[in-house]
């Protein structure tokens, strides 16, 4: 028997689910569009959306589910919220980095954060960070934190030449 995920991130969008979904699934692996469902003409007059536009669309990103949902442009993304991709190496900061960040702005933010071409917020963090950072050296953790703060895509050698001083 298949578990249910129990919180699933529900992202509004003005009419752009579709798409969004399918650059998302295009970037991280293991990923997949797992269902569309369409507007009806029922509740036209509250939705105001054309009978058979996209509604919703459920996908998965490296097994995590989503909802996109086109909901009217009443609401926008901001970075009270962005999603945080724990990278193993460089080469897959640079990836998600230059990825996420196409017709996005990556120079908007700092400390591996990006935004993405939806306005959609990500935290690209290669995972020695927290190592790093909380170092039991008070003076490599401060190095490392003030190395990263000038950072905008981080850089793990660089990181870690801070950290060693």
């Amino acid at each position: 028997m298949q578990s249910v995920q129990k919180i699933t991130p529900c992202l509004w969008f003005d009419s752009q689910a579709e798409e969004a979904a399918n650059f998302y699934t295009g970037i991280f692996p293991h990923s997949k569009i797992t269902s569309v469902s369409r507007y009806s003409e029922a509740g036209q007059e509250v939705h105001g959306k054309p009978a058979g536009s996209v509604m919703v669309v459920a996908f998965e990103l490296d097994g995590q589910g989503f909802t996109a949902l086109n909901g009217g442009p009443v609401f926008k993304f901001n970075e009270a919220v962005s999603f945080q991709i724990n990278c193993a190496s460089q080469e897959e900061v640079d990836h998600y980095w230059t990825r996420l960040s196409e017709g996005g702005d990556a120079n908007a933010q700092q400390c591996g954060w990006l935004k993405d071409k939806y306005g959609a917020s990500w935290q690209v963090v290669p995972r020695v960070l927290g190592e790093l950072l909380n170092d039991a050296d008070p003076q490599k953790a401060q190095r490392t934190m003030a190395a990263m703060l000038k950072m905008k895509k981080l850089d793990i050698e660089e990181l870690r030449r801070a950290h060693a001083g």
